[in-house]
Parts: C-alpha cells; sequence; structure tokens
C-alpha cells in the first residue's frame, strides 16, 4: 500500500535557511513526530505540506496527489492545525464551530461536545480574549471532530497544562483507534514522543538525521557502570567518561564485557531525551 504522505527531495531557502532536501513517507495508522531544535525546519516542512509554501524543488504527494498539482482533492482527507490561528479573533467558539462544521463529511458533533465539556471551553467568549491554554483547547476541540484521514499538529500541547496535556493524549489515541489514520505533529514535549509517536523523524539546520521506529530505538542505546574500563574501544561504544559507558549497541557490549571479565555495576536504558541529544550532535 503506498504511503499516504511521500515526500521526496523537497526543499525550500528562507533567507539564509535552506530546508532540504527532505525524504520521507508517512504510513496510514501511525503516529509520526517531527524532531528537532528551534530553526531546524519543522514549520516550514509542515507548510510545504499544506502547500502554504511552494518548493524550491522536489515533491510531495498526499494521498497520491501532489500537492501543488490542480488537484485539490486531498485537502478533504487533512486537518492542519497551526501554532497560531489566523483569523479567528473575532468569532466566538460558538461561530467558528458553524463555520467549520459543514466544510467535512465526517464531522463528529458528540466529540465535539465532549471536548468542550472535558476542557471546560466557553463558547460564548471571542477567540482573541481567550487564554493561550483555553485557545490551544479549543483549536483541538474543531480540530479532531473533522475526522479527517489524515491529522497534522504543530506544537499541540504548547500552553496546556499537565492535567490537560494528559487528556489531550487519551483523546488522540481514542481518535487513532476506530480506523486507519495517520498523524504528524511537532513537538519539544518528551512526553508527547514518549507516550504518543510511533516513528519520529529527526531535523538539524533543515536535514533530515533520519526516521526512527521509538521503541527500537530506545532499546538500541543503554549506560553502564564497569568496574573498570577497558583501554582500547568497546564494540557499540558511542561515549565513555571515567567509568560509565554509553553504547548504541547493548548485546555487542555485553558480550564483549563477559568476554574481558569486567563486571557491571549497573546498567539502564538511556532516556528518550537523551537519545535524541546524542542523534542531534
Amino acid at each position: 500500500m503506498p504511503a499516504w504522505i511521500e515526500i521526496k527531495d523537497a526543499r525550500k531557502k528562507v533567507d539564509d535557511f535552506q530546508l532540504g532536501p527532505v525524504n520521507l513517507e508517512i504510513e496510514a495508522g501511525t503516529i509520526t513526530a517531527l524532531v528537532g531544535n528551534n530553526g531546524s525546519g519543522k514549520s516550514t516542512l509542515l507548510k510545504l505540506l499544506m502547500n502554504l509554501a511552494s518548493m524550491d524543488g522536489g515533491a510531495i504527494r498526499i494521498l497520491g496527489k501532489p500537492v501543488d498539482g490542480g488537484d485539490e482533492s486531498w485537502k478533504r482527507h487533512i486537518t492542519f492545525q497551526p501554532q497560531k490561528q489566523v483569523g479567528w479573533n473575532a468569532y466566538t467558539g460558538n461561530e467558528l464551530k458553524n463555520l467549520i462544521a459543514p466544510l467535512y463529511l465526517k464531522w463528529d458533533d458528540k466529540l465535539f461536545e465532549h471536548i468542550i465539556r472535558l476542557f471546560d471551553i466557553p463558547l460564548d467568549k471571542r477567540f482573541g480574549k481567550l487564554s493561550p491554554g483555553m485557545q490551544q483547547k479549543l483549536s483541538l476541540a474543531l480540530a479532531l471532530p473533522r475526522k479527517t484521514d489524515i491529522l497534522i499538529l504543530d506544537e499541540p500541547t504548547a500552553s496546556l497544562d499537565i492535567p490537560s496535556k494528559k487528556q489531550f493524549m487519551d483523546l488522540l489515541v481514542d481518535w487513532m483507534e476506530p480506523e486507519d489514520r495517520a498523524v504528524v505533529l511537532t513537538t519539544h514535549q518528551a512526553d508527547d514522543l514518549r507516550k504518543l509517536a510511533d516513528y519520529l523523524f529527526l531535523m538539524q539546520d533543515g536535514q533530515g538525521v533520519g526516521l526512527y521506529e521509538k521503541d527500537r530505538l530506545v532499546a538500541s542505546y543503554r549506560r553502564y557502570w564497569l568496574t573498570e574500563m577497558p583501554d582500547g574501544a568497546v564494540p557499540g561504544e558511542l561515549s565513555r567518561d571515567g567509568r560509565q559507558l554509553i553504547s548504541e549497541n547493548p548485546d555487542a557490549t555485553e558480550q564483549f564485557i563477559v568476554a574481558q571479565n569486567i563486571q557491571v555495576l549497573d546498567d539502564q536504558a538511556l532516556e528518550l531525551e537523551d537519545i535524541i541529544s546524542l542523534l542531534l550532535k
């Protein structure tokens, strides 16, 4: 089955910043997180996905349709929530719902009402008068009920308090369950990555570092405390500090340690954010 989102050699130059070439495929039934430092090109890539900026080269196809082609039928199957909503400030939540809901054949009014109650969102206040956290909650309440095949979220948990972040994660997991859907999100929140993402696409200085399956990535790195540190390199060794060693191939490292009769005082898996930091060095 073809990927739902296909990015091939996508490039975009903005002032002194060069994005790409970026290559990435997004499959149905997955949540993919774009991860990188500020200015790595995540938001620019999302704009290219939505054809909100023109590519300087390469191609992007969504559900088989080129996003910059004459056929824009793909737009009916995708929801995009940017970091900041433009043009919403003068409208109340009720007015925004009445404008948006008729545009989507699968609009789920019960889900909308559920999210409104869950987050206690006032629908009679103008969007511009709401706090940043409440604006984010209302934006999510107007995104998930569209029930499109693809959902693109730019920093969806920004401005949310801790209880609301957990509630959002539960909502998104439930949203994914009934049928094949795909989610692409950007985030700087480690909890979002640990609890939501199936895949991580790491970006740095406009370039794609790599696409990683999250669970496999976490299992591939381990930290060891040894009774003594070998003089030579250890198979899988990524770094060492005193008697502490970090490995990106635990099986090879442990076989070597056993063969050298070195005792392991302690070992533990690396935190996901530590692994990402190592990969982005």
